[in-house]
């Protein structure tokens, strides 16, 4: 392999990246053992790792098949295998109460090892992972054009009080104003210059609901117009004179005592990520593993990386202090080339 594609291999190894499995597979020389780029197991040093196209190639070379990932095999270890059933069967049930006991006699597991291995291979619970399912389904049905009730039902919500909850949370406005494209909704909007690049900052009037960083103005205006139809746009320079202040102090790196409330839609995964990144001292960076970590499921770093790339808020959510597990710079919703001139804002 080219130092390039090695690397982003070791990439998908720290992350535990399933979209690799079957690409290439790792030798590991400390135990002389090949394993899939999933493998749950302890991540080797990276002088010890030796990548091959194949498993044939790594046993030709000397390395014998992980027991618990099973790289020789098309269909994953007998835990990915049994995990990936009971994601089905969540999927194939969603309009009926699934008790995580019930899911686990379909698999053929206790409930404790399936909660924890599911969690460990998909990021989420199985409660959490069916309730983000819901209301991906719930949404989708919105974009066809259902109405609310119908959508309510036909993803698997019992009621329209446990929905509404839940929707204020994570789509930011009522189910109502998400299905006509925030029509109702007003969005006040400014942009600026900063030393990244022009920067819109749009509120509503229950927070900032989205920070982003473009090359002019119209392409940044028409962005938030594609997010929000129907929304009434109102540009407000003077109303939003505040909030861009302390957002261009974020940019600098400077200290600032005020908080900025926040209207963004969100799953509970998601919200935990956006949180922890808010927690990492200016300057500094974490990998995706340390964030994954630090909300308490060590091997989702796969999932941590596209919550940072769904993140609507720029630099008050702090996505680019997030860096693979070699310290390298890696994507970055609004361009790499910002996501470093960031870094070293905050680091002068």
């Amino acid at each position: 392999m080219s130092s390039g594609i090695a690397d982003d291999a070791w990439e998908a190894v720290l992350t535990r990246d399933h979209r690799y499995d079957g690409r290439f597979v790792y030798g590991v020389s400390s135990t002389n053992v090949y394993c899939r780029p999933s493998c749950p197991s302890r991540r080797p040093a990276r002088n010890h790792v030796t990548f091959f196209d194949s498993p044939p190639q790594a046993e030709a070379a000397g390395y014998r098949a992980c027991l618990r990932c099973r790289p020789q095999s098309p269909h994953g270890s007998d835990a990915e295998q049994r995990v990936e059933r009971a994601r089905r069967y969540l999927d194939d049930h969603c309009d009926e109460p699934v008790t995580l006991r019930r899911l686990a006699i379909e698999v053929g597991m206790s409930p404790f090892h399936l909660q924890r291995t599911f969690t460990q291979l998909v990021g989420l619970s199985p409660k959490a992972y069916r309730d983000n399912r819901r209301m991906e389904r719930f949404t989708a049905s919105l974009k066809r054009g259902e109405t609310v009730t119908s959508a309510t039902y036909e993803a698997g919500f019992g009621s329209s009080s446990s929905l509404y909850a839940r929707a204020h949370r994570e789509l930011g406005m009522t189910p109502s104003a998400f299905r006509s494209g925030g029509e109702g909704v007003t969005l006040r909007y400014t942009t600026v210059p900063t030393a990244v690049g022009r920067m819109l900052v749009a509120v509503t009037e229950r927070g900032l609901a989205a920070v982003c960083f473009g090359d002019t103005v119209a392409s940044l205006v028409a962005s938030l117009r594609h997010d929000y139809p129907k929304a009434i746009l109102r540009r407000d320079g003077i109303g939003l004179k505040e909030p861009v202040r302390v957002i261009l102090r974020y940019i600098t790196g400077e200290r600032t005592a005020t908080v900025l409330s926040l209207d963004v839609k969100a799953t509970l995964f998601q919200r935990k990520v956006w949180q922890a990144l808010q927690q990492i001292p200016r300057g500094q960076t974490r990998s995706y593993r340390e964030i994954a970590g630090m909300i308490g499921q060590p091997t989702a770093a796969r999932a941590v990386a596209r919550a940072c790339a769904t993140n609507p808020i720029a630099v008050v959510i702090p996505c680019h202090r997030v860096v693979r597990g070699d310290g390298q710079l890696a994507g970055y919703r609004w361009g790499l080339e910002r996501k470093k001139r960031l870094l070293a804002e905050e680091r002068t």
